[in-house]
């Protein structure tokens, strides 16, 4: 791996999965399976939790969510240093950013239209009967508040009025508008003093890469609890409706999974076989990790940092190409949640004897693209958007509560797709010699 003489000596010797006294070498490192096994034993246990003791494993349930809010809470500032020093340390092109929007934009329609297809065929939702205490469930379940999308509303929004509220809020689109912001007059006033001769700015330099290489410390700490945050999501999942709704929810889960593989293994790897310079053997052997990550929080913004440190560090992408796609495209880059969503306003349409047609799916799709916009990384947001979608297109939202029965298997696929999505981005931006490589 060819390793960039401007990076500090911090960020290259830094890796998840090392004890911090390893160096990361020139030579291929074999995958570390442990976080795999932990995480497997920890849905293993909650399982067991969840059968075992029932509705009193919902007492463990706040030790997940907490951990995740940390793990959020941390994801803000390690968007802006990386950005920062991304600009800072790295050349990023103008074909670079155009080859990014061009390939997430055809990733999307891709997801978009593999849902709709799918669920267009196969009709999951049709005969769907759920039993009577789902029903009464839904019922009395108090609806989500109903919201109309504004586009272009919704795209003013992300400008922040200040430089706090982003971070006390978790608007990870306002986060990287300052962040682009801030970097873009950074790198001009380097440039300037450089110019001029002076140095001024290198204070600021450092102070961004320490900055930088200190949350991704706090966030390894913190990504170390992820098994224990896996375990109590389950039991108390699991402890609450049982193994017996994912069985009623059969189709559904299995569409939607289908879709994703799909997603992943025709999309995504094609990507990569024909539009990089890496093989599949390469890639998938670097994604192992935050794939296992994503798995585990439910967020490809928590995975971010471990989706940096693949791509970087393990696949050898260039640092420009993946900070574009971890950082920046991650949030126009959700395919797991436009898919997941363009398939469960169908579903919900069915199961609810509604004929939908090609203009009203069409809009669905548009709606899906704009309110999935950033909102990736926070866990279980597909359901949270879904609501949104389902207000605009005028379907009813009474099922929702239905489908969060097993929405914390299928939150944990789109994150996952999500991260895949992004390392196929980076990938496939820094082209099949390497962006740095050929200048």
């Amino acid at each position: 791996m060819t390793v960039d003489q401007n990076q500090p000596q911090g960020i290259q010797q830094f890796d998840s999965t090392d004890s911090g006294s390893d160096l990361i070498s020139d030579a291929p490192s074999k995958p570390d399976l442990r976080p795999v096994k932990l995480i497997l034993l920890a849905m293993i246990l909650g399982i067991a939790t969840g059968l075992l003791f029932g509705t009193k494993a919902v007492v463990v349930g706040p030790i997940g969510s907490t951990i995740i809010g940390m793990i959020k809470t941390l994801a803000g500032p390690l968007i802006l240093f990386a950005v920062l020093e991304a600009f800072l340390k790295t050349e990023m092109t103008w074909k670079q950013a155009w080859r990014m929007i061009s390939v997430a934009a055809i990733n999307g329609a891709c997801a978009v239209v593999i849902g709709l297809t799918l669920a267009n065929v196969i009709q999951p939702g049709v005969g769907w009967k759920p039993s009577a205490d789902l029903k009464s469930a839904a019922s009395t379940t108090i609806k989500p508040a109903s919201r109309k999308i504004e586009p272009l509303k919704e795209i003013l929004g992300y400008v922040p009025q200040n430089i706090v509220q982003p971070f006390l809020d978790n608007q990870v689109i306002s986060i990287v508008l300052l962040a682009v912001l801030i970097g873009a007059a950074l790198r001009r006033v380097q440039q300037f003093q450089i110019h001029q001769g002076r140095t001024d700015y290198v204070a600021v330099e450092h102070a961004v890469v320490t900055g930088f290489e200190v949350i991704q410390q706090i966030m390894r700490w913190v990504v170390a609890l992820v098994p224990l945050a896996v375990f109590s999501v389950v039991a108390k999942a699991v402890g609450e409706g049982g193994l017996a709704k994912l069985a009623l929810l059969g189709p559904y889960v299995l569409v939607v999974t289908g879709g994703l593989a799909i997603q992943i293994l025709v999309v995504y790897q094609s990507w990569i076989f024909w539009g990089t310079r890496y093989s599949l053997k390469q890639f998938w052997a670097a994604a192992r990790h935050p794939v296992t990550v994503a798995m585990g929080t439910s967020s490809s913004l928590a995975t971010m940092r471990d989706t940096l440190i693949a791509l970087e560090q393990k696949l050898g992408v260039s640092k420009s190409a993946a900070r574009l796609a971890a950082c920046v495209g991650t949030n126009l880059n959700n395919d797991g949640i436009l898919l997941y969503e363009a398939m469960a306003v169908l579903f919900v349409a069915q199961y609810e004897g509604i004929h939908m047609t090609l203009g009203q799916q069409a809009l669905a799709a548009l709606s899906c693209i704009i309110a999935g916009i950033g909102i990736g990384g926070v866990p279980d947001a597909g359901l949270i958007s879904l609501t949104i979608v389902l207000a605009t297109v005028g379907l009813p939202q009474e099922i929702v509560p239905l489908l969060m029965a097993v929405d914390w298997l299928l939150s944990r696929c789109r994150a996952m797709t999500n991260v895949i999505s992004d390392m196929t981005l980076a990938a496939t931006i820094d082209g099949k010699l390497g962006q740095e490589g050929s200048g």
